[in-house]
């Protein structure tokens, strides 16, 4: 039996959270507009937008170091994140959502990747 190419085995995992993670942000944005209303469903969606977009960027750093590296900015990098960050700050503070879904929100990167490792652990092939 072959073993597969390291490569393969990360693009697949890459493809299953990107997959994951707005899939568990609608989920939870639904439960909790359900439960608290649609405001804090609201928040609970930007938080799971901004965790999205702080996984697409640590995607592509790790990408910077790979075998065919596109040259980008670090800088940009930061400022993107740092640029993310105000504006769902500002847009709750302003619309006064609630910050507590919103902080939730930002937890969905970390629920797709405990479902991944769920998912290797239990398919995984050896």
């Amino acid at each position: 039996m072959t073993q597969p190419n390291e490569n393969e085995f990360y693009d697949r995992v890459v493809r299953r959270l990107s997959r994951m993670i707005p899939a568990l942000g609608l989920i939870g944005a639904i439960s909790v507009a359900v439960l608290r209303g649609i405001p804090s469903g609201f928040a609970f969606l930007i938080g799971a937008a901004v965790s999205f977009a702080s996984f697409w960027g640590w995607r592509h750093l790790v990408d910077a170091f790979g075998p065919n590296p596109k040259k980008r900015n670090p800088a940009f990098f930061v400022f993107r994140m740092v640029a993310l960050a105000a504006g769902a700050w500002v847009i709750i503070k302003f619309l006064g959502l609630n910050v507590a879904a919103a902080a939730l929100g930002l937890l969905v990167s970390a629920a797709a990747f405990v479902l991944e490792i769920i998912f290797e652990l239990i398919y995984a092939r050896a």
